[in-house]
């Protein structure tokens, strides 16, 4: 999730009682809430290697007490020798760290959370990056204790302190998140229950989308295909109402594009892996690969693509990493 969202709710968690169990509970949480983050520092060695290294590492379980200590330090440089209760703060900072973990694993993207054991990326697919309804309600409960002291103030009755509302907020997003789990499976089975093009499907996913959680980005691959749709629970779905895009035939050119570092990375990556060749505008006879996820676009849309300019004699000439729409920053024209 976005960090705003990981925020609030380290907020959420010191107000529902935290806050009374442990002196520094609203530092710890507001750090440790966000720390797995910590992989940004990897910005700077580029794009490419923020790509692989993003959600890694920082977000395993294993890594989780690191990212709790490293938290609970920082706060006590500030606690100016006041007695600081490591043992309560080391537990509160635990939870911040998997309220994180927790929250990314339940979006489309995954995270690696079983590292080093398993490098395997685990999602729920749930949830978007950024969902507003979680917003409006962790912003309702983060504003609460100044609406109370407003309405308070004009009645004469006491202000809340907002620890009933910290805690109803986050049962309303647990249960918001439950329901969003009930709808995903729905949207699955629909996808799953039918024929495409008279092929069976071999996978199907459902992706949230960003605002309706009644309408899912549906993405169906068969022997031969893939099938984008979009699928509304609340109407009828129809199959043969997709996008279709074929698999791409293997070619040379696509083998030598995978020994080069982008490809590597997406390859690791990708659930959905979409190829596509060409000719490159330069030089004559150059071949223009592409790889990128369909859980995060369809071309000629945004996503992670990984692209490489192979020469007549298979050898790559120039390759590169990109997210974004613009087909002139980061990769040459060509397809």
């Amino acid at each position: 999730m976005d960090n705003l969202t990981h925020t609030l709710i380290g907020l959420a968690l010191s107000r529902a009682g935290l806050n009374r169990w442990s002196r520094y509970a609203l530092p710890v949480l507001l750090l440790s809430a966000n720390a797995p983050d910590a992989d940004i520092v990897m910005l700077a060695g580029g794009p490419l290697t923020y790509f692989e290294y993003h959600r890694n590492l920082t977000h395993a379980l294993a890594a989780a007490p690191v990212m709790a200590l490293a938290c609970l330090l920082a706060v006590r440089i500030f606690a100016r020798g006041r007695p600081f209760p490591w043992l309560r703060g080391m537990v509160v900072a635990l939870v911040g760290v998997f309220s994180h973990i927790l929250l990314d694993w339940t979006n489309i993207y995954g995270i690696r959370m079983l590292l080093p054991w398993s490098g395997a990326w685990l999602r729920l697919d749930i949830t978007g990056v950024i969902d507003p309804w979680i917003w409006t309600l962790l912003i309702l409960g983060a504003l609460w204790p100044l609406l109370s002291r407003l309405v308070s103030s004009e009645i004469g009755a006491p202000a809340q302190a907002g620890r009933g509302m910290a805690i109803t907020v986050l049962v309303l997003v647990g249960g918001y998140e439950g329901a969003r789990s009930l709808l995903h499976q729905r949207a699955e089975a629909v996808l799953d229950s039918r024929i495409y093009q008279m092929k069976p499907p071999q996978r199907v996913a459902a992706l949230a989308t960003f605002a309706n959680p009644f309408v899912w980005r549906g993405l169906v691959e068969t022997e031969d295909f893939y099938m984008l749709h979009q699928v509304n629970l609340l109407g009828q779905f129809d199959p043969t109402a997709g996008r279709v895009l074929y698999k791409a035939a293997t070619v040379p050119a696509m083998e030598a594009a995978k020994r080069t570092r982008p490809f590597q990375v997406l390859l690791g990556f990708a659930q959905y892996p979409y190829w596509r060749t060409g000719p490159a505008e330069a030089p004559s006879g150059a071949t223009l690969v592409e790889l990128r996820d369909l859980r995060f676009g369809a071309p000629p849309g945004s996503g992670f693509v990984a692209w490489a300019v192979v020469g007549a004699d298979l050898r790559v000439l120039e390759s590169g990493f990109r997210f974004g729409l613009s087909r002139r920053r980061g990769r040459p024209p060509g397809l």
